[in-house]
């Protein structure tokens, strides 16, 4: 589990399958009103608290976005509180009020920290793409974002696709929202056909 912060009122929390097996949870119980899901929200605020020193009362937006063949990206606002809310909350310590957006995305998005391992997985995963995907540049990492298109997860292409971006780069969990606003549009669209074009060996 890996806490981030995004602004004074928003974390991101990136869950992976692992840290979901481990609680006996499967990905389709993030959609499911279960305690092992209450349980899982609890450790993770503490956990934010621990941390960054997030405190998690008062009324809360929580964003979860399932990341295919990587986890789960949440993200929780803390919202502003009246009067009234506060003190329901002195009543009771561990009452969230949580609004939840439950959001599936099919992008694949793996970061790489130096260019040249970018470049050369451009030339090798160019032949196996349908879609040319986006480059961005966020906290001194280059972020390639791919659309698989009708490709399913077990297809054999989409497989080919993972072990390549596996290879020279690591799992992000930045959705593209969280890119758009924060990080830098580098190459708009077919970003691997234009490396593979613009920096030919």
């Amino acid at each position: 589990m890996k806490i981030e912060r995004l602004s004074t009122d928003k974390i991101r929390i990136f869950l992976t399958f692992d840290d979901l097996t481990e609680r006996g949870i499967q990905k389709e119980d993030m959609w499911r009103e279960i305690p092992k899901v209450h349980e899982l929200f609890s450790e993770m605020m503490e956990q934010a608290y621990s941390e960054l020193g997030f405190d998690a009362t008062g009324p809360l937006a929580v964003e979860v976005f399932a990341l295919p063949a990587q986890g789960m990206v949440v993200i929780v606002t803390r919202g502003k509180m009246n009067s009234r809310q506060d003190e329901a909350i002195d009543e009771d310590e561990d009452v969230y009020e949580m609004e939840v957006t439950l959001e599936q995305t099919d992008v694949i998005s793996y970061a790489f920290r130096d260019f040249e391992d970018l470049l050369r997985m451009a030339k090798v995963i160019q032949p196996l793409l349908t879609d040319g995907g986006v480059l961005y540049s966020y906290k001194d990492r280059w972020i390639l974002v791919l659309d698989p298109g009708d490709l399913e997860e077990s297809d054999s292409r989409y497989q080919a696709q993972i072990a390549v971006l596996s290879e020279f780069g690591e799992a992000t969990s930045v959705t593209p929202a969280v890119l758009e606003e924060y990080g830098k549009v580098v190459i708009a669209e077919n970003a691997v056909p234009v490396l593979c074009t613009h920096f030919q060996s």
